[in-house]
């Protein structure tokens, strides 16, 4: 059986991290510590053409100086850089990225366009997104956690995808507070690419995740959502959460 796309994004062996940085609290200084201190076991690469090292690690100016294959780029700097680091990712041969980058479909028509652009350039290579806009991306048996949240996830048998980063950092909060394990902790942002189905496809047949819990504040593509659900709903439960019926639920999925 081939494997899914999604392995590599959310099993990778190898992880390049863009906007890599030492800067105190900035996006690219979170995710590269996460990573690199939270006991992932794969090849980790800093690019940052500002920087000949980051975190006692070496940079790379640009994608193209790496040396062997990388399954996964975490893309953490600003939306008017994204699309030539995709173009990187592409020339490499890279078939996954999580875009935390905002500024994109959340910002009105002009994002709108930039994301439907962003998402034009990657499909045309066979690259899929995840995002932008998001929170990230964790394994937690695997050690990969690719998010800037506060909280890393324990191992365990739940699968969380969740739209809204707030929620999801939340319900992390809770769950190291109730000591609750994940197997996979997806928030997909604005979801321009990889959507839920996609998710759903790759979780029905996950063997870490014996349930499904999705936060879903709106489905672009109903058909493909159903179909994952389906798929999903005939070997585990699947829990799916929709806000915006109330002034606080919906407040929350502005986040």
């Amino acid at each position: 059986m081939t494997p899914h796309f999604l392995t590599r994004i959310l099993a990778p062996e190898s992880v390049a991290v863009f906007g890599a940085s030492d800067r105190p609290g900035s996006l690219g200084q979170v995710v590269f510590a996460k990573l690199r201190d939270g006991g992932f076991r794969g090849r980790l690469l800093a690019v940052n053409p500002r920087h000949r090292t980051v975190q006692g690690q070496p940079a790379l100016a640009e994608l193209s100086a790496a040396d062997g294959p990388v399954d996964v780029a975490v893309i953490a700097t600003p939306a008017a850089t994204v699309p030539d680091i995709v173009r990187q990712c592409l020339r490499h041969g890279v078939r996954g990225a999580v875009v935390l980058s905002a500024g994109f479909g959340e910002l009105g028509q002009a994002g709108r366009k930039r994301e439907r652009e962003l998402v034009a350039l990657a499909s045309a290579g066979g690259l899929r997104l995840i995002g932008p806009n998001c929170l990230g991306v964790m394994r937690p048996s695997a050690g990969f956690n690719a998010t800037f949240s506060r909280n890393t996830a324990s191992p365990g048998e739940i699968a969380l995808v969740s739209q809204s980063g707030a929620i999801c950092t939340a319900l992390l909060d809770w769950a190291e507070q109730e000591q609750i394990g994940f197997s996979s902790v997806v928030s997909v942002g604005n979801a321009a690419d990889v959507s839920f189905g996609d998710l759903l496809d790759y979780l029905a047949l996950d063997r870490e995740t014996r349930s499904i819990l999705l936060y879903i504040e709106g489905v672009r593509d109903a058909r493909a959502f159903m179909s994952g659900l389906r798929a999903a709903a005939r070997t585990k439960p699947v829990i799916v959460v929709k806000p915006g019926r109330h002034a606080a639920s919906a407040s929350a999925a502005m986040s």
